[in-house]
């Protein structure tokens, strides 16, 4: 075999599978999926996006971290929606805005990170060129995608009882929206319609054919800007001009004797090591899995570490995030001590809890020993599209805390905290796991889970990341439909307060690879529609 990818999504799955068949390496496979992610689930990712990468090379001596966030555009600042700001999710992924003005048009998006940072992986990292990896997306996009199961389901989610703004809606916002994602009665495009999108063709064809430049400093730029500038945006020449792609060195922590390496600030690892470290204090390989005294211990150890993310990360160029003291067993051991007193943590918040359903992954092991794997995301989709441009714009600003002097307000430049951790696991200093969920604020809760499932609990793959899951960031413990009812009933009599989910898959939407013997398997939740696939 030659690697192994998973995604999402099943077109973009094999679009990276071609690309390894084709003799590319992981981070080839990884940016052709997606570039094609993009295309065929548009309201989770796209080049209006951004995102973060981790990569390993044992061969080549690199292992690093790609931060490409969205910023906050120069012109924001931390008073701008101060006097408008209403509530936030319970989940703590959005906040909430008297008018809306941080989720639906223009002024919702941030400075996008994706063509950058896609293309400057392949550039570093990769063996094949940018219109080759590019072509299964442009393609795509010209004969269009099927609507899938999980895209009509976000399409049409009911927010408006979280204060949010409907997908639909934001569909509809702009004139390709009302195009290409609705039939020509004016309804939605239902599950089976195809949705063609030649307007983003070209654009993905101009990026092929120029490389980023085109996007940050070229006439794509001048377009995004003179758009932007006419519906009331932001983001000028400027913003887009000066991005950066961050590299960073990964964050380290330890599980059971494996090496977790993650993404440090302002992406989630730092959060997800923490909760895997408080978890480290217990047997939990010794516990009937999902049952009472487990669940118990997962959701304590999740309300610490959700007081410790809302109290301290942020994007480390702005707010002084201690990852040190975050990342030390002695602090994992403090709370866990608490836990085992039977101290119940306090995480109030008022709002009912919704599965934060944006975003997607891809993870990518190859023949070479090469692990990648990408989160990347439009934080939620704005409903904003230029026209003859084809992509919707990422809706980042609704993640930032419109109160000024908090860790996550708003500041010029400055990157939204972000929940995405794509993590890779190491044995004797090799990958042996790559990893990845969407999911917002539902991602490290969703990974720890995959992960303690896959080590304490000796689960495959694709059982681990299928297996009944819960969250609790809040006071209430959030439980999927396939945690037994007798359980939840002990836990209530235990004076939990506990909401049971619809959904059979809940909570987030791990992904991963593993190394197994001479090969890989995979797994991908059912949850989202995708794929693995072994080349």
């Amino acid at each position: 075999m030659r690697g192994m990818i998973v995604a999402a999504q099943p077109e973009a799955a094999e679009a990276g599978a071609d690309i390894l068949r084709r003799g590319g390496n992981a981070v080839d496979a990884a940016i052709a999926c997606a570039f094609s992610q993009g295309v065929v689930d548009p309201q989770m990712c796209g080049i209006g996006g951004f995102g973060a990468m981790q990569i390993s090379m044992p061969k080549r001596g690199v292992h690093t971290v790609l931060e490409f966030l969205a910023l906050a555009p120069f012109a924001a600042n931390a008073e701008m929606w101060a006097d408008r700001f209403v509530g936030q999710t319970r989940d703590g992924f959005v906040f909430l805005l008297s008018d809306h003005a941080n989720e639906l048009g223009h002024l919702a998006a941030g400075t996008p990170g994706n063509v950058k940072g896609y293309t400057e992986a392949l550039a570093r990292f990769g063996t094949m060129e940018l219109k080759d990896v590019m072509a299964p997306a442009i393609r795509q996009a010209r004969a269009g995608f099927m609507v899938r199961p999980y895209v009509h389901y976000y399409w049409t989610i009911d927010q408006r009882g979280a204060g949010q703004i409907n997908t639909e809606d934001k569909l509809r916002h702009s004139e390709t929206g009302r195009a290409i994602y609705f039939r020509p009665d004016g309804t939605l495009k239902r599950p089976g319609d195809i949705v063609a999108n030649p307007d983003l063709a070209r654009t993905l064809e101009r990026i092929a054919a120029a490389g980023p430049e085109i996007f940050y400093t070229g006439e794509i730029a001048d377009e995004i800007a003179a758009d932007m500038a006419a519906h009331g945006g932001l983001i000028t020449r400027r913003d887009l001009a000066e991005y950066r792609v961050r590299e960073k060195a990964p964050v380290w922590g330890s599980y059971r004797g494996l090496g977790i390496a993650g993404n440090p600030p302002a992406a989630g690892g730092v959060s997800l090591i923490e909760l895997l470290h408080i978890l480290q204090e217990f047997e939990l390989g010794s516990l009937a899995h999902n049952s009472a005294e487990h669940l118990t211990i997962l959701a304590e150890a999740m309300k610490w570490m959700t007081i410790d993310r809302d109290a301290h990360i942020g994007d480390p160029d702005f707010v002084d995030v201690p990852v040190e003291m975050l990342l030390s067993q002695a602090h994992a051991a403090a709370h866990a001590a608490k836990i085992k007193a039977g101290v119940k943590a306090r995480v109030p918040r008022s709002e009912l809890a919704k599965d934060p359903p944006d975003t997607t992954v891809t993870c990518v092991m190859d023949e070479q020993g090469n692990a990648v794997t990408i989160t990347h995301t439009l934080g939620q989709p704005s409903g904003g599209i230029t026209s003859g441009l084809g992509f919707m714009y990422n809706g980042s600003m609704s993640g930032f805390d419109p109160r000024p002097g908090r860790a996550g307000s708003i500041a010029p430049g400055k990157a939204r905290g972000s929940a995405m951790a794509p993590t890779i696991v190491f044995k004797d200093d090799k990958p042996m796991l790559a990893i990845g969920a969407p999911g917002g604020t539902f991602i490290v809760p969703a990974l720890a889970q995959a992960l303690s499932n896959v080590i304490d609990f000796g689960m495959s793959m694709a059982e681990a990341v299928a297996a009944p899951r819960i969250v609790c960031l809040s006071d209430t413990i959030d439980v999927s439909n396939r945690v037994e009812r007798r359980v939840t009933d002990t836990l209530q009599a235990q004076g939990y307060a506990v909401a049971r989910s619809y959904q059979s898959f809940a909570f987030g939407a791990p992904h991963g690879v593993k190394i197994e013997g001479d090969g890989w398997t995979g797994g991908a939740d059912p949850q989202r529609d995708g794929m693995a696939i072994g080349v």
